[in-house]
């Protein structure tokens, strides 16, 4: 059964109504289950059962330290993008040798920090970050283990904030550079190349980019090693799609889940392309183990109607899940309980002193009243990672649903949190 579920007209998250959570622990709420956390991490797994790998998750999708402590116990490493998502997964559990650290603009701080952890390695994404690290690395009397990351101008269809692997992108270099660079390996005697590392983007929901991208770098290992560079480890990145429309079913809803093609379907293709390669596997999903598991429950404050359009004000808003604003995301939006199926025309937005302060536009829902709950489903991921204190709104309160219990893993914010 999926995490959110209807029973009858009211909304649950496993057993636990969305209601009487929102009751219980005010709005706006992020609340998790811990069962759609620990399953997605299996079907990964399973996925990759007859493979030499290494599954990280990407701790950038949501660093909740509870979840990641979760995470860390279905034994998943960890891929992070800054010292301080490294300190959450050293705090969290997750060892030393399974993490890799990540991102375009890593400084000495947390170059020498990640160093004295002794992660497992860093995914190096220029020549002169590669020059830094190894400068560090001596400095500090060890040896830094370091993929390159290459880029493949694989346009996969994202949105342009979330594509990275298009020659116009920031990240990585073109294979011929890295091919050059990696010649030139005996210039870091500080460095360890042990392969390369690619990442097409974040929310791709076909299979065909990710079947170009296997087939692009069992090529390229192929050159590499006919000019002496030796490749033991690919990191394949992530950016497994995850449903956004769809998530939930009633028969007062007329939305229809999306196809997507998602993690254990995508590796089924790829992972024969990549094993010719006779490397080492390494995965980064972060949003498919976590979106589909997480939902923000706000409370409607208002309606509001003017000659063109009906409002629904909600006490939750940009400055708590962004992704709406940011990239026009979709989020599928459902009321914590069906109490008519007559359906309406709707603005769903927050309190923020911005037009761009939305949830979702001229959206058909059930109709909804001044104190009624609605579930933004999909939030799992980018939603509180991406937070803020935007008119020194306070962050929302986090809660994790396991086995019938729930618990809070994250306070609500206090107005003494702004000082």
């Amino acid at each position: 059964m999926p995490a959110f579920h209807y029973r009858q007209n009211h909304l649950l998250c496993e057993q636990m109504s969305l209601r009487t959570l929102a009751e219980q622990y005010g709005t706006p709420l992020y609340v998790y289950s811990a069962d759609a956390i620990v399953q997605n991490c299996a079907a990964l797994r399973r996925a990759l059962a007859d493979t030499d790998h290494l599954l990280t998750y990407a701790v950038k999708a949501n660093n909740n330290r509870a979840l990641l402590k979760l995470i860390a116990g279905q034994g998943l490493g960890a891929d992070v993008a800054s010292q301080g998502e490294l300190f959450l997964a050293l705090h969290a559990g997750f060892s030393p040798e399974r993490i890799t650290f990540s991102g375009v603009g890593k400084r000495e701080d947390e170059i020498a920090y990640a160093l004295e952890k002794n992660v497992r390695l860093f995914e190096v994404e220029s020549e002169q970050e590669l020059e830094y690290i190894n400068a560090v690395a001596g400095r500090l009397g060890t040896t830094a283990r370091v993929l390159m990351r290459v880029n493949l101008d694989i346009d996969a269809g994202a949105h342009d904030y979330i594509a990275t692997s298009r020659k116009h992108d920031k990240f990585g270099m073109a294979p011929p550079r890295v091919l050059e660079v990696m010649k030139e390996a005996r210039r870091f005697p500080s460095i360890e190349l042990r392969g390369i590392h690619s990442h097409l983007g974040s929310q791709i929901t076909r299979v065909e980019p990710f079947v170009e991208a296997a087939e692009r770098l069992r090529s390229l290992v192929s050159d590499f090693r006919a000019q002496g560079i030796a490749i033991d480890e690919i990191d394949f990145g992530g950016g497994f799609g995850v449903r956004y429309q769809g998530i939930v079913q009633h028969s007062a809803l007329a939305e229809s889940p999306e196809e997507v093609a998602d993690g254990p379907t995508i590796l089924k293709r790829v992972l024969p392309i990549l094993k010719h390669t006779g490397c080492r596997i390494l995965l980064q999903p972060g949003r498919s183990i976590v979106a589909e598991a997480g939902a923000l429950v706000v409370k409607v404050l208002y309606r509001k109607h003017n000659e063109e359009k009906i409002f629904l004000i909600v006490d939750g808003g940009m400055n708590d899940l962004i992704r709406p604003s940011l990239y026009q995301a979709y989020h599928q939006i459902v009321p914590a309980e069906i109490h008519e199926r007559q359906t309406e025309t709707v603005d769903i937005v927050g309190p923020c002193c911005e037009t761009g302060d939305f949830f979702a536009l001229d959206r058909d829902m059930p109709r909804t009243q001044p104190g009624d709950y609605l579930a933004i489903l999909g939030a799992g991921a980018y939603g509180y990672a991406l937070s803020s204190n935007y008119n020194a709104r306070r962050r929302p309160a986090e809660v994790l649903v396991n086995d019938g219990t729930a618990a809070v893993i994250r306070q609500r914010e206090t107005l003494e949190d702004l000082l």
